[in-house]
């Protein structure tokens, strides 16, 4: 009965109950059962005045089955599952049936009721409720063992709903039509309009007796759910109620026997209806939590995607830039009247280069992201330096700048992958004259240092004559996506940092002696970088 074979086990009605709400059932049952023995010695006294309560009681009554029929009817268009309709029918029967059996009470309204019926007509609405809510539960249970199978999805649900609704509608009408106007033809169940009489005492034994097979059923079984936990406590409710009102009470209306029974029918109506909204508030809250957790997760996978498309576009940036200067300076040698070939020659091959360099870029970028071991090699740094302060010499001249470098001749070997730290010198540097683009109006000055950086390590220095970095930027110059140039897109030094921090080193910056910035960096010299390599290809 539960619908198709996938369908997630999140709905009351196939949701099994955990061990604390199995515990929590069989405190309400053991609850039951106490207040059922405190209240049996004083079941038979008599009670004055408290026929005003009876409005009240049916309207609470009728509040909470209605709202737990609709909570069924909802679960049932989400599940098709017809033992929930026939469920939401029991609800929806029993919620109706109080309204005229309330409106019929002797003695409430007026001496014969709101609707002036017999003395027989309220006896008979009470007897069909408390007949047709175990029916229908046992109904319920046995479509359960029978795996009767779900609503045919061809049929339109909303049709279903509401012939099932209209259907139940008219049959409360015709009972409450023959309760009011056919009292003559209706069983003595009524002595007085307090006492009952001898044809009465047919009724608590079958509403018990449909109450218990109800139950029985429902625990054979053996695959209970939540919801059919939580029935169980219903039709016990419904069974001391019975026990209260025929027996303890002495089959006398308003007693302190009869109130109590009420109440149990108030807590028997109230019962799924709590545990509905409760686990459906749950449920909600589980299912927000998730969909924030997910939106987190993919929120935080948008961010590395962004950063890892930036990282690209910035470090390709760089040598398609060369390769545009590059083609510019072929064009105006072939455009002379007498073309220089081999300079142009010269500039294509520069392009090419250039090329190969920003697949490499890529692969680097790449790689980083990849947790598998990437290939190193002992390197001499101020080599490695060099080669980029070549490529980065017309730069240089372009903008005026002079190149002073101090290399330690004794510099020990690292190990390390040189396209990576070739693309750290190479952002360093051209920051470094990004820098003194302002300052042109003066002397700038880009100085490149190597030397010890501490025991079993190097240490590169990059200082520039610019006009320095100010606290907050020096705070944030390193954050992803922070930059103070206008074209810039804050992914360089990112880049740097994470690329000396996976050789074994560390990256940051200081402020120069006289004017400008020191950007300094520290690699594990060659038997350090090593042991860290084999470090991070453990981890």
């Amino acid at each position: 009965m539960v619908g198709p074979p996938d369908e997630p086990r999140l709905l009351l009605s196939a949701l099994p109950p955990d061990r604390a709400q199995r515990r929590l059932a069989v405190t309400v049952a053991l609850s039951l059962v106490v207040a059922l023995v405190a209240a049996a010695p004083f079941a038979a006294r008599p009670t004055s005045g408290t026929e005003s309560l009876l409005p009240a009681y049916s309207a609470a009554v009728l509040v909470n089955e209605l709202i737990t029929a609709a909570l069924l009817i909802a679960m049932f268009s989400v599940q098709r599952s017809r033992g929930l309709l026939v469920l939401a029918v029991a609800y929806l029967f029993s919620g109706l049936m109080v309204v005229p059996w309330g409106l019929t009470f002797p003695g409430v309204f007026s001496a014969t009721g709101l609707l002036d019926a017999g003395l027989q007509s309220t006896a008979t609405l009470a007897a069909a409720r408390r007949i047709g809510l175990p029916l229908l539960l046992l109904v319920y249970a046995v479509m359960k063992v029978q795996g009767v199978a779900a609503h045919n999805p061809s049929n339109p649900i909303r049709g279903t709903i509401l012939a099932t609704v209209a259907t139940t509608l008219a049959v409360v009408c015709a009972f409450t039509l023959l309760a009011v106007w056919g009292n003559a033809l209706l069983p003595r169940w009524m002595a007085d309009t307090r006492n009952v009489s001898a044809a009465w005492h047919y009724v608590p034994p079958l509403a018990i007796a449909l109450c218990l097979v109800a139950a029985a059923v429902l625990l054979w079984t053996r695959r209970l759910s939540l919801l059919d936990h939580w029935l169980l406590i219903v039709l016990l409710s419904s069974v001391i109620e019975i026990v209260l009102l025929a027996y303890l009470s002495g089959g006398s209306r308003f007693s302190i026997g009869w109130w109590a029974g009420r109440a149990y029918g108030l807590a028997a109506s109230s019962v799924v209806l709590l545990v509905l909204l409760s686990e459906t508030v749950q449920l909600y809250a589980r299912l927000a939590r998730s969909l924030l957790a997910e939106r987190r997760t993919r929120e935080a996978r948008l961010a590395i995607l962004e950063a890892l498309s930036a990282s690209i576009a910035h470090e390709v940036n760089q040598p398609l830039g060369s390769m545009v200067t590059n083609a510019d300076a072929a064009l105006r040698w072939l455009d002379k009247p007498s073309p220089d070939l081999e300079e142009a020659r010269l500039a294509l091959r520069r392009i090419t280069n250039d090329g190969h360099r920003a697949g490499k870029v890529i692969e680097s970028v790449r790689t980083m992201f990849k947790k598998q071991r990437q290939e190193r090699v002992a390197l001499d740094l101020n080599r490695l330096i060099d080669h980029v302060l070549k490529r980065s010499m017309a730069n240089a001249e372009l903008e005026h700048v002079t190149v002073q470098t101090a290399y330690d001749p004794n510099l020990p070997s690292i190990t390390g992958q040189p396209v990576q730290l070739q693309q750290v010198v190479a952002n360093l540097i051209t920051n470094a004259l990004d820098a003194m683009r302002p300052s042109r109006d003066r002397a700038c000055r880009l100085t490149v240092t190597t030397g010890p950086g501490g025991p079993g390590s190097v240490m590169v220095s990059i200082e520039d004559s610019g006009e320095g970095l100010s606290g907050d930027i020096k705070q944030r110059i390193f954050e992803p996506f922070f930059t103070t140039k206008p074209e810039g897109m804050g992914m360089g030094l990112l880049f740097c940092r994470a690329i000396v921090e996976r050789h074994g080193g560390r990256l940051w910056v200081d402020d120069g002696a006289t004017q400008g910035a020191i950007f300094r960096f520290t690699l594990p010299a060659d038997d350090e970088a090593t042991a860290t390599i084999k470090s991070e290809e453990g981890s």
